[in-house]
C-alpha cells in the first residue's frame, strides 16, 4: 500500500536538500564547488534511505557505509578545491549536513532537519555580515566572553544556592546573585552587540533607541551638554533623550519579566503608559525636528568584563540587603524609599531585587510594582536635573514640560494598574 507519511517524509528530505543546494549554487562562478542544486538534494535523499533502511529493516550498516562514502567524496573534493588555491570547506560541510538533514527525514523528525537546514541556510547567506561583525568584535572583547561564560556555566551550578544573612535578613543568595549578574549581563551585552554591529554614529532616532538599550543617562548628559554649542538642535537632542529614556521603560518590564512575568504585568500598565507617551512625543518631536545631522552612542565596557560583571552584583548584593531592611523594619513605604533612593543611580538592581522578593512573596507583588515606577521615576527625575542644568535653554524649555508629561503618564497607568 502507498504509504503518505513515508512519501512526505521523503519529499522533505529532498525539499531540504534542495534549499540547500540552491544556496551552494549561487557561489558557483565564485568557487570550486563540491556540488550543486542536484548533487545536495541526492544527498539528501541519499541519508533519507539509509535512515529508513535502519529503521525498517535493520541495515544500518548501509546508513553508516553511505556517509563514510560521501565523506570520501569530501575529503578528494577539498582536496582538489586547496590545490587550486580555495581553502574554504562551506560546502564540503553543508554537504555532509545535508545527509545529516536527509537523514533525520528518514528517522520521522522532520521538525528538527527542518530547524537544522534553515539555521545553515542563515550562517550560509550571512556570511558577509558576520565577517564584517567578526572584524567589529575586538580580541578583549572575545577574551571577556569566553572568561564569563566559563565563570558562568562552571562556577555558576557550584555556588550555594541557599540564603545567608542574620534573620530576617537572610536574604543573600549567591547562586541568585550571580544569575542576576548573568542575566543583566546578557541583556546589556545585546546593547553593546547591536552599537558594535551598527556603528556609533547615526540619526537622533536611531541614536535614542541605541542609547536606550546601552545607557540612556550616557545620551542624556551627552546630548544636553552638546545643546551648549549648538542651541537651535536643542529640539533633535530632546528627541533623543526621550527616546532612550522610553526604551528603558520597555527595557525594565522585559527585565523584570525573565524573572517575575506576575510583577512584569503590573508594572507594564505604569510603564507602558509611560513608553506610550514618549513614543507620541517622540513623533511629535521629530515632525517639528528638520535636523540632518548624526549623534554617537559609545559603546561601553563589554558587560561579560568580570570587573562589570563583579560590580553589579555587589550592588545588587547591598541593594537586595536594603530592599528587604526597609521592608522588614519600615513596611511598604520604607520599600518605595528604597526604590526612590536605588533609582538615583540605577534601576536594574532595585527591579531585579523587587522580582525575586515578589516571587518569594506574591502577596507583595503591587508594592513591588510601585517600588520600581518610583525607581524609574527618580532615575528619570534625576536624568532631567542633568538635562535642565547642563542643557541649553532651549533644551530646558521643551524637556521639563516632557518629564511632566511622563509623571503624569506613570501615575494614570498606576492608578489604572
Amino acid at each position: 500500500m502507498f504509504d503518505l507519511g513515508l512519501a512526505l517524509r521523503f519529499g522533505a528530505a529532498l525539499g531540504l536538500g534542495l534549499l540547500l543546494g540552491l544556496e551552494r549554487e549561487r557561489k558557483r562562478d565564485a568557487e570550486m564547488l563540491f556540488g550543486g542544486v542536484r548533487t545536495f538534494a541526492l544527498i539528501a535523499l541519499l541519508g533519507a534511505i539509509g535512515a529508513f533502511m535502519e529503521h525498517e529493516m535493520d541495515q544500518g550498516w548501509l546508513l553508516v557505509a553511505s556517509f563514510v562514502a560521501l565523506s570520501a567524496l569530501v575529503i578528494v573534493s577539498y582536496a582538489t578545491t586547496a590545490a587550486h588555491g580555495e581553502l574554504g570547506i562551506t560546502t564540503e560541510v553543508s554537504a555532509l549536513l545535508a545527509f545529516i538533514v536527509g537523514a533525520l527525514c528518514g528517522w520521522d523528525r522532520v521538525g528538527v532537519a527542518s530547524a537544522a537546514t534553515v539555521v545553515c541556510l542563515l550562517l550560509l547567506t550571512l556570511k558577509d555580515f558576520l565577517h564584517g561583525l567578526a572584524r567589529r568584535v575586538e580580541l578583549a572583547d572575545v577574551d571577556a566572553m569566553l572568561q564569563f561564560a566559563v565563570i558562568s556555566v562552571i562556577i555558576l551550578p557550584l555556588l550555594p544556592n541557599a540564603n545567608f544573612g542574620p534573620p530576617p535578613l537572610d536574604v543573600i543568595n549567591p547562586y541568585k546573585i550571580w544569575l542576576m549578574v548573568v542575566l543583566i549581563a546578557g541583556l546589556n551585552f545585546l546593547g553593546y552587540l547591536l552599537v558594535k554591529i551598527l556603528g556609533g554614529e547615526h540619526g537622533f532616532v536611531l541614536t535614542g533607541i541605541l542609547g536606550g538599550l546601552v545607557s540612556s543617562t550616557a545620551v542624556t548628559l551627552s546630548f544636553s551638554q552638546r545643546s551648549r554649542s549648538e542651541p537651535a538642535m536643542s529640539r533633535a537632542f530632546v528627541l533623543a533623550i526621550v527616546l532612550a529614556w522610553t526604551i528603558m521603560f520597555v527595557r525594565v518590564v522585559v527585565m523584570v519579566g525573565l524573572i517575575n512575568r506576575p510583577l512584569a504585568a503590573s508594572v507594564a500598565v505604569a510603564l507602558g503608559c509611560m513608553a506610550a507617551a514618549g513614543v507620541v512625543i517622540s513623533y511629535f518631536l521629530w515632525r517639528r525636528s528638520k535636523a540632518r545631522q548624526t549623534g554617537v552612542v559609545t559603546a561601553k565596557a563589554n558587560p561579560f568584563e568580570l570587573t562589570e560583571a563583579i560590580k553589579f552584583g555587589l550592588l545588587f548584593g547591598v541593594v537586595t540587603i536594603a530592599a528587604k531592611a526597609a521592608q522588614v523594619y519600615l513596611g511598604a513605604k520604607g520599600l518605595y524609599l528604597a526604590g526612590a533612593v536605588a533609582g538615583l543611580t540605577d534601576v536594574d538592581a532595585i527591579s531585579l531585587s523587587m522580582a525575586n522578593l515578589a516571587a518569594a512573596d506574591p502577596q507583595s507583588t503591587m508594592v513591588a510594582a510601585y517600588t520600581i515606577v518610583i525607581a524609574v521615576i527618580s532615575n528619570t527625575l534625576v536624568k532631567t536635573g542633568m538635562a535642565a542644568f547642563m542643557g541649553a535653554p532651549g533644551l530646558r524649555r521643551i524637556v521639563i514640560p516632557v518629564t511632566l508629561i511622563l509623571f503624569i503618564a506613570a501615575a494614570v497607568g498606576s492608578w489604572i494598574a
